[in-house]
Parts: structure tokens; sequence; C-alpha cells
């Protein structure tokens, strides 16, 4: 099956790269920390930008400083990062396909993790710093397709969230969701779900997708 786009916009943590032993480790010693129940902030934090996740659980005073707490605990850890499976043969073959990454990461923890598991940055890159509102809004897949200088409804969007698939779908792009981090069934928002990036080729104008 092929997928025609005209860019494609790559999520990163959970999509590309895999650092959830990382992330959970330091979710859990950071909850304990402010007293917050480790698996609840857990439960809806993936795919979203770490201040707005503490934003839900922390008064407006105190989450600049908690974020802050939060993600010193995550870089002072690399351990357990990986590339997904497909990840880098796919963005080593883009074929002249252009593409962003749009991650609810930081560019310091996007610098470290795609160091670590080999994955390549494009030129365009959307990071948390760049938007005022994470994900499900859609403004990180709206500037990065601008950047790219395509409309965003020609783009394919890659997520493997339910807030990413949210915004890619409201920012009128169409979804393709991959089952790396979450069950298939919170992620029918997508227009298709596959396994993993495993069996995925580019072609100049668009993805090649398995027929399973």
């Amino acid at each position: 099956m092929i997928l025609p786009c005209t860019a494609v916009l790559f999520d990163v943590d959970g999509t590309l790269v895999d650092s959830t032993p990382l992330v959970e480790r330091a979710a859990r010693e950071w909850a304990a920390e402010y007293g917050i129940d480790p698996d609840e902030f857990l439960s809806d934090a993936h795919g979203r930008r770490t201040v707005d996740r503490v934003a839900d659980f922390l008064p407006p005073e105190e989450v600049h400083d908690a974020t802050a707490r939060l993600d010193a605990l995550e870089a002072v850890r690399s351990d357990g990062i990986t590339a997904l499976p497909g990840a880098v043969d796919l963005l080593a073959n883009m074929n002249g396909l252009p593409y962003a990454f749009v991650t609810s990461m930081d560019r310091a923890q996007l610098k470290t993790r795609t160091e670590v598991a080999g994955v390549p940055i494009p030129q365009v890159v959307v990071t948390a710093e760049d938007v005022p509102t994470g994900k499900p809004d859609p403004s990180g897949y709206l500037l990065a397709a601008r950047s790219l200088e395509v409309d965003p409804p020609a783009c394919i969007v890659i997520e493997d969230a339910p807030a990413g698939i949210a915004a890619g779908r409201a920012a009128g792009a169409t979804v393709l969701a991959v089952t790396t981090s979450h069950d298939p069934a919170v992620l029918t928002g997508a227009h298709r779900i596959i396994h993993d990036l495993t069996r995925v080729s580019a072609t100049p104008t668009g993805l090649l997708l398995p027929d399973d």
C-alpha cells in the first residue's frame, strides 16, 4: 500500500527512539519527591511535553522548578536507549522525500537520545521549546510543515501516542500510528496502524507500507 505525501513528520520518542525505561525510572524518582502517584503521572505522560504533564499535578508556581527537576533526572541517564525497529534504515533511505522531527522533548534530550540510539537528526526539528502548547495541540506539526514549505494536509505524521495522533489529525495531516508503545485499541484516531517501521520504505512521492 502506498500513502502519497509531500513530506513526512516524525514523532521521536516511542516512534524512532525507545527511552521508556529511562523515562519511567526518572519519573518514579521525581514523583516520590513530590508526593505524586507515579503510575497516575505516567499513565498519560507519553507523547506530551513534560511541562504540560507536570502542570496537571502541581500548582502553577511550582511547575517551572518541578519540570526542571524532572528534566535533570532524565538528563543524567542514557541507559537503555535504543533505536526502534526500522527507524534508522528508513531515515537513511528517504529517497528525497522531505521530512522533519516533531518531538515533545527539549533539544538537549533530543540530542542525547538520538546520539545514543544512532538516529540521525534532520535539518528541520521542532521541539518542546519551539511551541507555546504541546501535543495534542497541532502547533508543532503546523510549524514543521511550514518550515518544510509544504501544506499540512500533504504530510504524513508518524506517531505512537494518542496525544500525538490527535495533534497530527488537528493539523490536517494523514496519521500513521505504530504500536511500539501503546495498544492498537487506543490508537484508532490514526488513519492507519502498523506494528513498527521495519517494512516501511520511502519513495519521492510517499511511503510504501506493508500489506498486513
